[in-house]
């Protein structure tokens, strides 16, 4: 079981710290998530849609469409994956558009534990990540040794970050210790890794447990807490995205620790990547607006991203044949 795994570990006593300074009390997973607040669906309907008017000026749409390329973990999570497709992803990683300098490299190359080894030779010196999604993905439903055994493997075959899935199945079940432990053992095996933890929100039903889940996940460790993983719809949505960005803003307020945030899944266009990072600034400011608090997980983004780009910057469209196939 999981807490026979973690029992006693410096990794399960910083989480019961982090519940303890939230619940403001002795501190335990039942107090904790009793005291998370009901989200207001309305209101979060409405905020979504007032920011989702915001328009920017051509410099800040040029800003903002270099800082989308730079907080991306492009992504091939396919059964067809081969080490070609991986190291050809990789390289558009690190050269979006090639014999342009001027544009940035992506965050992280997002791929299968497989995989990383091959990632991770061919990003060397790039700057770039390496991200393994592992415990089962998409899923989630194999047994804790296994998840464990995975997610270090993956660490030590080289990657920088772990994107694990929670069971669902314990969460919609009411065992939130299994769902909490679970995420403490992982982030124990992640060793010097960070953790990003996908809620799958498309499965979790309301903005509720969108809510309860992402405070689990941050109180059990998450460096980063993710909305899908992209396998199923709903996936990444602008208001399930400002739910969680408002309860990494209340978790911070309270224990001072900063949670990063990765929306995932069917974000496409250019337009809908600024009006992530619109809402991304309105909720929790400045200090989210870099990489290293924020990702998009995408798979088809990145195009749309330079094509819009280059509108800007030369007032023309290319044609899609201008940018290499993601």
């Amino acid at each position: 079981m999981a807490t026979s795994v973690v029992r006693d570990s410096a990794t399960r006593e910083r989480a019961h710290e982090l519940i303890r300074a939230y619940d403001g009390r002795a501190g335990s997973l039942g107090t904790l998530l009793g005291r998370v607040t009901p989200v207001d669906q309305v209101g979060v309907q409405e905020r979504v849609a007032s920011l989702s008017k915001r328009s920017i000026k051509k410099a800040s749409k040029v800003w903002a469409l270099d800082l989308a390329i730079r907080m991306m973990d492009l992504t091939t999570l396919e059964g067809k994956d081969t080490p070609g497709k991986v190291r050809a992803l990789c390289q558009k990683g690190m050269h979006p558009l090639p014999g342009d300098p001027s544009i940035p490299h992506v965050a992280a190359i997002c791929i299968y534990p497989t995989h990383v080894a091959e990632a991770k030779a061919a990003l060397q010196g790039s700057g770039v990540k390496v991200a393994s999604v592992a415990t089962a993905f998409p899923s989630g439903q194999s047994f804790l040794d296994i998840k464990l055994a995975e997610t270090r493997a993956a660490v030590a075959a080289g990657a920088d970050e772990i994107d694990m899935v929670i069971d669902r199945g314990a969460f919609h079940s009411g065992d939130y210790q299994a769902v909490f432990e679970e995420i403490v053992a992982v982030k124990e095996a992640c060793g010097e890794a960070h953790l990003k933890v996908i809620l799958e929100t498309g499965e979790l039903g309301t903005f509720d447990n969108v809510r309860r889940a992402s405070v689990l996940a941050m109180a059990a460790g998450a460096d980063f807490i993710k909305t899908s993983t992209g396998k199923i719809t709903p996936a990444a949505t602008l208001p399930v995205t400002l739910v969680m960005l408002e309860a990494i803003r209340d978790f911070e307020r309270v224990t001072g620790k900063q949670i990063g945030m990765k929306p995932a899944g069917g974000i496409r266009t250019a337009k809908e990547a600024i009006a992530y990072l619109v809402v991304l600034y309105e909720t929790l400011g400045p200090r989210w607006m870099t990489p290293d608090w924020f990702r998009f997980g995408a798979s088809s983004l990145l195009n749309d991203v330079l094509m819009q780009l280059e509108k800007e910057r030369t007032g023309a469209y290319q044609r899609p044949d201008h940018f290499t196939l993601d």
